[in-house]
């Protein structure tokens, strides 16, 4: 290890970061003095300098392929090398958390070198880096993606809502409308409907202006000298026509209501139903990242947006429109000179809703991000009500809810009034047409240049053109806050979902249950990973038991095998096949889960029973039951198997929840079954109940069991015991005790702390 000038190794995973101005970029590396060519496989900016503590300050981390072979630099604000570490002398590379940052170490053959530091904001990408120095130092390809994470947006720079998420002030709101329009394709016979109806609708009222002009100048005028004989029936002819254009009008417009209604539910339903499947099939990352109540919010609130403008918002705008477009040639014909004047401020209407079009739809997302974190806070207290009121935390979470109750009101009121703005600006700009109607209209009047007919028919006219104007305030809100929501919306559809329909995936209904770990390495934080070099051959059949201290990588292990996440590193395969081959849907229902926190849905014990095989008999169910030592109590219970469990199984205790999960597992009747601390909540008596039913269970079945009380893994083909992630034992119970290695000790250790326990409660 070379060391141009060593960075300082004085840090501790306790230390804060002392708040200076950030640095500006660091310029690129340059070519040694002697020329030798360097090639730069991967680079990064530190935002910190170690430095008899942390100061703010760059340095470039590269690793590099040299003429020597490969190597990590780390380069000075200037570009010079400051520190060569060759890659044949690194063993690990690892992120180390700071309080508001993090320090890349490496792990060399002199000893742990802490490399560059980084505040919180570099964190992921220095994982990433870490996880590319450990591959080469392996021996293995640089695999890695380094790809910049978008915090604002590279068109109008404003801070993107989410980190590489969409910008709301730039996306293209008739694309998104276009976009919720496509869901129309299944109901195109009723949009034509609708169409047609708007149309019909626009005639019908255009010819009670007609109307009002004939009557005026024809019966109404003294200049016609009509008797009563001669102009009453003539004026019950023109009130019957208007009569009858308005019923048709009503009639029309009922009709296009009606089917309004059925498009509007039906589109909504489909955009529920589609982002409810999308977030079905997403990743779980997505979940770990996300909270509850924002999630569910998309799903209620912002289609119900979505909901609302195609009731109200859509059908008023289609229908201004044609009647924008019919004054407009209605008006021309009868007085081309009058009707441009009265029309003269429409362009002031339009400009003024460009003008507050952006703003509005900004601050409405607003409120919808405010509605995500409302939701959630909601969410989280309502279900965690028990722990509030053990904690006497009532108040507190009074005080949270107020705070988000709060920022939701005053992010709804800057919207509400900025909309109250837009709407005055409107009334003023479309009460002039009135005014020049009155003022230019009548002075033709007066001059003979125009009759009171087609001025009372031009005044009716504008109350049908400016009348939908003055509502277009109330469209661009229905419009706003439908697109904010609908972008919410698209963005989770968008996402990248499992690969459950990939077709060059291996089918496999039947799996026999050979398991094979080889070199599996895994970490949430790729930095850091849970499970390191894991190799364990499963045959069918066997029951293996996984022990260790918590935060070992117990439960990693089982959520690798059923692919809730993909290994970083190395092969997992089932009967030879690497499961990232194998049909999602194979893997998944050969593998039967019964989870250290057991959920049951609401509904009866049946029903959750049977969740896994909805198809299964009551005689099934009750097999299953007994299998899990479950019988007895469910037909203890008032209902039986018709018990409803409550929210959550709220009403049942934590053992007979554990044993309904157990008897689900059994139902679905797995190739592998994954028994996660299955036996954690349950007394002594039915640990032993549960353990023979797992006996009998397990037969024939590959089986990977974890249990906190490690006794109840007697019966175990192997045990694996890990620790901080490595496999460092491995055998039977009697071989492992025998060993008096780290089993023995976990077991000492638990049987002094049973007995201080027992002591304690005499």
């Amino acid at each position: 290890m070379s060391l141009l000038q060593e960075p300082s190794a004085h840090a501790a995973t306790t230390d804060t970061l002392t708040q200076h101005p950030p640095p500006e970029s660091n310029p690129p590396p340059e070519a040694p003095p002697d020329g030798t060519p360097v090639t730069v496989l991967a680079s990064e900016v530190a935002d910190l300098v170690i430095e008899n503590g942390y100061r703010f300050g760059t340095r470039t981390v590269c690793v590099e392929q040299a003429r020597a072979g490969t190597q990590v630099s780390v380069l000075d604000e200037h570009g010079a090398k400051i520190a060569i570490v060759p890659m044949t002398d690194i063993r690990t590379a690892r992120v180390e958390p700071l309080v508001g940052g993090g320090r890349l170490e490496l792990t060399t053959t002199e000893g742990i070198l802490p490399l560059v530091a980084f505040t919180a904001s570099q964190a992921a990408r220095f994982s990433e880096l870490a996880r590319g120095i450990e591959q080469l130092a392996r021996g293995e390809e640089l695999a890695i993606d380094l790809k910049p994470q978008q915090t604002r947006c590279a068109k109008c720079d404003r801070l993107l809502p989410e980190r590489d998420g969409r910008c709301p002030a730039c996306i293209k709101r008739v694309a998104v409308l276009g976009r919720i329009l496509s869901y129309i394709g299944p109901y195109k016979k009723r949009a034509a409907v609708v169409t047609l109806m708007a149309l019909l609708g626009t005639l019908s009222s255009l010819a009670q202006p007609h109307f009002t002009r004939l009557i005026a100048d024809q019966v109404l005028d003294p200049k016609q000298k009509l008797t009563w004989e001669q102009g009453f029936p003539l004026l019950l002819l023109y009130v019957g026509g208007m009569f009858l254009s308005v019923t048709l009008a009503a009639g029309f417009e009922m009709i296009k209501g009606w089917n309004i209604a059925f498009l509007s539910g039906h589109i909504a339903k489909d955009l529920r139903a589609h982002v409810y499947r999308s977030l079905e099939h997403l990743q779980l990352s997505f979940f770990d990242k996300k909270q509850i109540g924002a999630i569910t919010s998309r799903v209620t609130q912002d289609t119900d947006r979505i909901w609302g403008f195609l009731v109200d918002g859509v059908p008023y705008l289609v229908s201004a429109t044609l009647m924008l477009a019919g004054t407009a040639i209605y008006g021309l014909l009868m007085n081309w000179k009058l009707t441009l004047a009265i029309l003269a401020p429409v362009p002031l209407v339009g400009i003024g809703a460009v003008f507050f079009w952006r703003p509005l739809s900004l601050l409405f997302y607003r409120v919808s991000s405010k509605w995500g974190r409302f939701n959630t806070h909601l969410t989280e207290s309502m279900t965690g009500i028990r722990m509030v009121k053990a904690f006497v935390q009532e108040d507190r979470e009074q005080e949270k809810f107020d705070r988000r109750n709060g920022d939701l009101a005053q992010a709804g009121i800057e919207a509400d009034r900025r909309w109250y703005v837009f709407m005055g600006a409107m009334m003023f700009f479309t009460s002039w047409g009135t005014l020049i109607n009155w003022i230019y209209g009548g002075s033709m009047v007066l001059k003979g240049q125009l009759t009171l007919g087609t001025l009372l028919a031009t005044q009716q006219l504008l109350w049908q053109v400016y009348g939908p104007l003055q509502w277009f305030a109330q469209i661009n809100q229905w419009f706003s806050r439908a697109m904010a929501g609908a972008e919410r919306i698209f963005e989770v559809i968008d996402l990248k979902p499992e690969a459950y329909d990939r077709p060059d995936a291996v089918r496999m209904p039947h799996v026999e249950g050979r398991v094979c770990f080889r070199k599996i390495r895994f970490g949430y934080d790729k930095s850091n990973p849970v499970l390191k070099d894991i190799d364990l051959d499963v045959e069918p059949g066997e029951m293996i038991g996984l022990v260790g201290k918590s935060g070992a990588g117990k439960s990693t292990t089982v959520n690798l095998l059923c692919r809730f996440y993909e290994a970083d590193a190395g092969t997992l395969t089932i009967d030879g096949v690497e499961i990232r081959k194998m049909a999602l849907e194979d893997l998944r229902r050969s593998i039967g889960i019964c989870p250290q926190d057991p959920f049951l849905f609401s509904g009866t014990i049946a029903e959750n029973i049977a969740y896994a095989r909805p198809d299964a008999s009551l005689a099934q169910v009750m097999d299953a039951a007994r299998a899990a030592c479950a019988h007895d109590f469910i037909v203890a219970k008032p209902d039986g198997y018709d018990t409803q469990v409550g929210e959550r199984g709220a009403k049942l205790s934590g053992g007979e929840k554990q044993r309904i999960a157990i008897a689900r597992a059994i139902l679905h009747n797995p190739r592998i079954l994954i028994l996660d601390e299955a036996t954690s909540s349950v007394d002594v008596e039915t640990e032993k109940k549960i353990q023979q039913a797992i006996a009998n269970l397990v037969a024939g079945r590959t089986t990977f069991a974890i249990a906190h009380r490690l006794s109840t893994l007697r019966n175990a083909s192997r045990l694996v015991v890990l620790e901080k992630g490595k496999m460092v034992e491995m055998g039977t119970h009697a071989e492992l005790m025998s060993r008096e290695g780290e089993f023995f000790k976990l077991v000492k250790t638990q049987q002094e702390t049973s007995q201080a326990i027992a002591l304690s409660g005499e």
